[in-house]
């Protein structure tokens, strides 16, 4: 029987193999050889740029503490263009191929490398410049994007930059505070992109009986978690959902360009500043809450885990009303119903957690538990927050 919230501590994270940092292990991410993925990759150049243009690839690398979804290879490419020779740091982004157990059931490239393209064409968010784009999957396997590198850092995910010693950890208040209005900035600016449903119809809106976009969020979440479930129970996150019904806002805000998975393990910084916006595989078009919660839970993810392994962590950073506030100072636009956001960013990244769990258990990295809601890494804060008793036990 599932412990009520009461029974716990909703800052512990109490996850199997999880309870010791030392114990942590990246998930499989990919299945490809990277040798071969080369060769195909500066034999599609060649098809692309022409033989004339000479194009070398160098050998593959990819991220090592961030990611779980798309394969993004780094490599540097040149080239002779127009007589010169040209030299680029590039990064792919491929599909997952279907044997990799994939985080989503669809991965639609154009459409992401599209949301990049608009977002530099009508604002000053900084995001990776995109080279080219290409559908047909027989070059790599799967479809693909290219854009430029750009020089930064990322707060970690492994270890988690909540741990300390990492960068954000070592840095001062003042420049935590930096990051984080500077990151909130972005939000801003991008919700505030005028004509966003025209400019960005191809993402979707109010659903097809007229309902709000944040229906259709939903019930895309909704679709999600079947796919990722294949008829198994989930009774957590089956509850939570109820809970999102039976709360649903009274007034949702304004469609705006949502960027989907908006946290700071997302974005590149230089000195505190951000310098590349990435991963825009969840855009859509949803009230500007939706990604003001997941900026607010994903911090809010990570310590928790550092409090429940006993670590400090940073909890005076991304802190709710303080992000909201800012927000509110940059956009004009007060935010509303954030208990009922955040906790919609719990779920959601409950489902991806839940996914992911099965990932590691097809690559024997793992094991499914007995109670499959354990595979909610969060599963304590997520109860206490269907309880009421998150925010007064963390602070807002």
């Amino acid at each position: 029987m599932a412990e009520t919230t009461t029974d716990r501590d909703p800052r512990s994270v109490g996850t199997a193999g999880a309870e010791d940092p030392g114990e942590w292990e990246r998930p499989v991410v990919s299945t490809r050889d990277r040798d071969e993925l080369r060769e195909r990759l500066e034999a599609w150049m060649v098809a692309r740029l022409g033989s004339s243009a000479s194009p070398h690839v160098s050998p593959l690398d990819a991220p090592a503490s961030n990611g779980m979804s798309s394969d993004t290879l780094l490599f540097e490419a040149s080239w002779t263009e127009d007589g010169d020779e040209r030299r680029e740091s590039l990064v792919a982004r491929l599909a997952p191929q279907d044997n990799a157990v994939p985080v989503f059931p669809t991965y639609d490239l154009a459409r992401q490398a599209r949301v990049m393209q608009l977002v530099a064409e009508h604002t000053d968010v900084p995001v990776p410049h995109v080279h080219w784009v290409e559908n047909d999957p027989e070059h790599l396997g799967a479809a693909f994007f290219v854009m430029g590198q750009v020089d930064g850092e990322v707060p970690p995910d492994v270890m988690p930059y909540t741990f300390g010693d990492s960068w954000v950890s070592e840095g001062t208040d003042a420049d935590r505070l930096r990051l984080e209005r500077s990151t909130v900035s972005v939000l801003a600016r991008l919700h505030t992109i005028p004509d966003t449903s025209e400019r960005f119809a191809f993402l979707g809106g109010e659903t097809d009986d007229g309902r709000g976009a944040l229906r259709r969020h939903v019930d895309e979440q909704r679709a999600y978690f079947e796919w990722v479930m294949e008829g198994r129970d989930g009774p957590l996150l089956e509850r939570a959902f109820a809970w999102l019904e039976e709360h649903w806002p009274e007034e949702e805000g304004p469609a705006v360009l949502s960027w989907g998975d908006a946290r700071i393990g997302n974005v590149m910084y230089r000195d505190f500043e951000p310098v590349a916006v990435l991963d825009w595989e969840m855009a859509a078009l949803a009230p500007p809450e939706v990604d003001l919660g997941w900026m607010i839970f994903l911090h809010r993810f990570f310590q928790d885990i550092a409090a429940g392994m006993g670590l400090p962590g940073l909890p005076d950073f991304l802190v709710r009303d303080r992000v909201a506030g800012t927000y509110e100072d940059l956009s004009g636009y007060s935010p509303r119903d954030l208990d009922w956001y955040t906790t919609y960013a719990a779920v959601r990244h409950g489902i991806v957690m839940t996914r992911v769990g099965f990932r590691t258990a097809a690559f024997g990295q793992g094991e499914i538990p007995e109670d499959i809601d354990d595979l909610v890494m969060h599963r304590r804060a997520l109860e206490a927050m269907l309880g009421g008793t998150y925010w007064e036990a963390v602070g807002r």
